[in-house]
């Protein structure tokens, strides 16, 4: 598949809206099948507002935008371990689907585990939806490994049921 330019850029509080905008596209290309669409629902509610994103911002978690010529086509959020331990988090890694495939996810996750290595940090994690091979594969190639599995209550009858995953720095 044809790789295309794309840039990495690192998000501000002005960034939010689209976002925010990003998530809802990709979560509804992503999930269905894997997830209800109450459930999607109630997790970009949640997860993805404006407020929530800016909180987020606020606690130290980096929003890197990828853009594709001028067009947003994805984003990622990372951020270090509230315990302090030497650990980073990738929070959030989406690309639309037109974009997959071309190293645009791969060059989202090394910017991060670049930055968490510069910081100190010695261990990137994640956590993803147990149903989601296809992701699960992508963060396999690039270099993650299953550490264990939980499933946590997030309200509203909902949980989140998935791996976490790791990869030294």
């Amino acid at each position: 598949m044809t790789r295309i330019p794309f840039q990495i850029h690192v998000a501000t509080q002005d960034h939010l809206p689209e976002i925010t905008d990003l998530a809802r596209r990709i979560w509804h290309q992503c999930y269905p099948g894997i997830i209800s669409q109450e459930q999607i629902d109630y997790m970009l509610a949640h997860m993805y507002s404006e407020p929530t994103l800016a909180r987020d911002l606020a606690q130290g978690v980096t929003y890197y935008r990828l853009l594709c010529g001028e067009r947003a086509a994805g984003f990622a959020a990372a951020g270090p371990d509230a315990c302090g331990n030497g650990e980073a988090w990738l929070h959030k890694l989406y690309v639309l689907e037109e974009h997959q495939g071309r190293g645009a996810g791969r060059a989202l996750i090394e910017q991060a585990c670049a930055d968490a290595a510069a910081a100190g940090h010695h261990l990137m994690r994640l956590r993803v939806n147990r149903e989601n091979t296809r992701a699960i594969r992508a963060y396999e190639r690039c270099g993650f490994a299953i550490r264990e599995t939980r499933c946590d209550d997030i309200g509203g009858g909902f949980v989140m049921d998935d791996y976490i995953m790791q990869r030294r720095l």
